[in-house]
């Protein structure tokens, strides 16, 4: 499998800087490495919610840290892009309850919609349809996170006006 190299502006700033050290700050300076998932989810949250080599490089160079191990944790969890990715990232959740309440077809119909494949951007890069582990809602099956926040007892109908929304910029995808 061919894997693609994508170029990304790094871009450090003041504030995103004084985040990251007030993060480090609630551990020992020898504990540093402590603080690096929320040092990503903010380093991604400022770079277009993905993160290239280079930028891991970076924060591996601020936390003081090598960069094998800030690789080893962006790729072990899927809360992190190492690619573009949509801005409206659609996760659903691929365990037995929600397979059992029909997921399986509705990331079909979801990606028939946009016309993408999962784990494919739409062409102008504003939706995404990924699968993902147990997200913890099995109660709710079928459902999906968008953003920080859950949508459940999915239907066609809810995709549809989910799909709406996205477009209409009236889906909020983070709650800070």
């Amino acid at each position: 499998m061919e894997r693609k190299q994508y170029k990304q502006d790094i871009n450090i700033s003041s504030e995103l800087m004084a985040r990251i050290e007030e993060l480090c700050s609630h551990y020992p300076e020898d504990k540093r490495k402590s603080a690096l998932l929320p040092v990503l989810h903010e380093v991604q949250d400022a770079h277009d919610n993905w993160l290239s080599i280079e930028l891991q490089d970076k924060v591996a160079e601020i936390i003081r840290i090598k960069p094998v191990e800030v690789y080893e944790v962006v790729s072990f969890y899927t809360m992190y892009n190492q690619r573009p990715v949509g801005k409206y990232m659609f996760e659903f959740c691929q365990t037995s309850p929600c397979c059992l309440n029909g997921v399986e077809n509705l990331m079909d119909y979801t990606c028939s919609k946009l016309g993408v494949k999962v784990g494919e951007p739409t062409p102008d890069g504003m939706f995404e349809v990924r699968g993902v582990e147990c997200l913890g809602a099995c109660g709710y099956a079928p459902m999906m996170q968008l953003g920080d926040f859950y949508k459940e007892h999915l239907t066609e109908e809810k995709i549809d006006q989910l799909i709406v929304d996205c477009r209409d910029n009236k889906i909020t995808l983070h709650d800070k």
